[in-house]
């Protein structure tokens, strides 16, 4: 049996962190270490646990065996440890170093980060952000391991271990170009079937929300080109007659360089809502409270959120 009292913990922490971040130098990064540093840790790991810990599968470090039974009971101590600590201290994000890691799609990303960035800039100099897009069916395992800190999607199935709070609801809007032809009336929901489109996806197939509200009333548009990034279909719409339908407060914000006609959707479809989400085990941890009350009072949300809000 190993003796905990001659174990260094800051190695177990290095550990967890290498089997996160796939490899020694982004981990190294994520702790702000040196490379070196983080290799002469995982060689007294491999020689404490007399394991290789990690084999290299191209350009990552996969766990072996071992370190896959370990890694889960490590992550569930070391959030216990830090509750602990954080139960009898504070967190001051003026002074207290910290990093989180946030997942969010594209659009969010220019609604969200500037006015957060601006928050951080003038409050919290020691505190680092790191924005990533996550696969849905992954978040909740992500926010379960610590390796996410919070994630702001639209509605998502998760079990009654991950809360969250509603935090926008927004509308569509359909983008045209200026003095688009057929637009010079308004548009009504017969110009809008008739005209092409052009959709955003990050899926290779499937519909739109829009196509959904659509197929409910009966009816099928034409969809042109399907892209991936809603700045490349506002080019598409300058240089086209194709219409864009989007959500109304990212389009809003990305019209204002463009200058193109911004048209209400002509028929009926339910509110885009978007959704914070955390891990019960952080809820009550005070950098993530403090996390969640920064991207709550960005997004327009106040602060208190209670655990019945699901």
């Amino acid at each position: 049996m190993i003796n905990l009292s001659r174990i260094d913990l800051n190695l177990l922490v290095v550990l967890e962190t290498i089997v996160a971040e796939g490899g020694v130098s982004r981990a190294a990064e994520r702790l702000n270490l040196t490379q070196p540093a983080v290799s002469h840790a995982l060689g007294r790991l491999r020689a404490l646990f007399g394991d290789p810990l990690f084999v290299r599968r191209g350009r990552t470090l996969a766990p072996t065996a071992l370190t896959k039974s370990l890694v889960e009971p490590l992550r569930q101590a070391l959030r216990s440890m830090g509750a602990v600590l954080a139960a009898g201290g504070r967190f001051d994000a003026g002074e207290t170093p910290a990093s989180f890691t946030v997942a969010m799609r594209d659009p969010l990303e220019q609604l969200v980060l500037p006015p957060l960035a601006r928050k951080l800039s003038r409050d919290a100099p020691r505190i680092d952000l790191r924005c990533v897009q996550a696969r849905r069916r992954n978040v909740e395992a992500a926010l379960a391991a610590g390796t996410l800190d919070a994630a702001i999607d639209v509605a998502l199935a998760m079990s009654d271990s991950v809360r969250r709070a509603k935090v926008a609801a927004d509308g569509f809007a359909v983008v045209a170009r200026k003095g688009h032809p057929a637009l010079r009336g308004g548009l009504g929901l017969a110009a809008y079937l008739r005209l092409e489109h052009v959709m955003v996806s990050s899926r290779r197939r499937g519909p739109a929300p829009e196509d959904l509200g659509l197929g409910q009333l009966g009816h099928h548009r034409r969809v042109r080109l399907r892209c991936r990034n809603y700045g490349a279909a506002f080019r598409i719409v300058q240089e086209t007659d194709f219409l864009l339908t989007m959500p109304a407060r990212y389009a809003g914000l990305l019209n204002e360089l463009a200058g193109h006609r911004l048209l209400k959707l002509p028929f009926a479809m339910p509110t885009l809502d978007l959704y914070l989400y955390w891990h019960e085990a952080a809820h009550d941890d005070p950098a993530n409270r403090w996390l969640r009350a920064q991207l709550l009072e960005v997004l327009g949300k106040s602060t208190s959120v209670s655990k019945t809000a699901r």
